[in-house]
C-alpha cells in the first residue's frame, strides 16, 4: 500500500443504507481512513473504477439499487484488484462463497461491531501491501513448471499469459508454491493468507483453491500444478 502525503487511507463504501455509511464514516475518520460512500451500484462501478481511482480498500454491499453487489464485484475484478471487503445482511454461506468465487477478500455480516470492520480492513490491506507479511524477499521469484511468481511485484504468469489474480488468491498460490511437495493444511493456509479468526469448519479456502485451478487451467481429478491431500489439504505438485 504506497504512502499518502496526507497518510490517509481511501476507502470506498457502496452501501444504500445512509445510517450506516454515516457510522462507518465517523468511527473511521478519526482512524486515519478518508471514506467516500456511494449508495447504488453503478454508481460504485464507476467511482470504484475511474481513471483517477485511488482506493486502497471499497466495503461492498450485497444488497443494492441498480445492481448487486456480485455483479459489481465482476465489474470491478474486470478492471482492478483493489481489496473488497463484502457485507451481506445475514451472513449466509450461499452469500459469501459467491462472494468469494467472484473475487471479493473477505466477508462481514451487517451484524458487525465496528471494532471487527476495522480488523477486517486492516488484514485486507496488510494482504494487498506489496511487501506483505506473508512473502517475504528472499527469493524474489519462485517457478513451478510454466507458472511464474514475481513476489515483490506480487505478479502471476503462466507461460506467457498474465494471470489476473485477487490478492488471497496470491497470497495462496505463493504460500503453496514455497512450499512444493510439502501439504498445507486448510488451516494453516487460512492463518497465512486471510490473517483473521477463522472457524476450523471454514470452507472458503477450498472456493479460493476452485478459482485457482481455474485460472491456472488446471483439473482436480489429474493435477498438474495443485493437488488436493484427502483429509489433510493441498500440495503443489508442478507438472512432471
Amino acid at each position: 500500500m504506497p504512502d499518502r502525503p496526507d497518510g490517509l487511507i481511501r476507502l470506498l463504501m457502496i452501501d444504500d443504507d445512509r445510517k450506516l455509511c454515516r457510522l462507518v464514516i465517523t468511527y473511521l475518520t478519526p482512524l486515519g481512513f478518508a471514506v467516500t460512500a456511494v449508495h447504488s451500484g453503478p454508481e460504485g462501478v464507476d467511482r470504484a473504477t475511474a481513471a483517477d481511482a485511488e482506493w486502497q480498500a471499497v466495503i461492498l454491499d450485497v444488497m443494492l439499487p441498480g445492481l448487486d453487489g456480485f455483479e459489481v464485484l465482476k465489474r470491478i475484478r474486470a478492471r482492478s484488484q483493489v481489496p473488497v471487503l463484502m457485507l451481506t445482511a445475514r451472513g449466509d454461506e450461499t452469500d459469501r462463497i459467491v462472494g468469494l468465487e467472484v473475487g471479493a477478500d473477505d466477508y462481514l455480516p451487517k451484524t458487525f461491531s465496528t471494532r471487527e470492520l476495522l480488523a477486517r480492513l486492516r488484514a485486507v490491506l496488510r494482504r494487498s501491501a506489496a511487501a506483505g507479511p506473508n512473502i517475504s524477499a528472499p527469493p524474489t521469484a519462485l517457478v513451478v513448471g510454466l507458472l511464474h511468481l514475481n513476489l515483490d511485484a506480487r505478479s502471476a504468469v503462466m507461460d506467457t499469459t498474465p494471470l489476473v489474480l485477487t490478492p488471497v488468491e496470491f497470497d495462496l498460490l505463493a504460500s503453496l508454491a514455497k512450499a512444493k511437495g510439502r501439504v498445507k493444511t486448510r488451516e494453516s493456509l487460512l492463518d497465512e493468507c486471510r490473517d483473521r479468526n477463522y472457524d476450523v469448519f471454514d470452507r472458503s479456502i477450498d472456493v479460493h483453491i476452485s478459482s485457482l485451478r481455474k485460472k491456472l487451467g488446471d483439473d482436480a481429478k489429474e493435477p498438474r500444478y495443485i493437488r488436493t491431500v484427502r483429509s489433510a489439504g493441498y500440495m503443489m505438485v508442478g507438472p512432471e
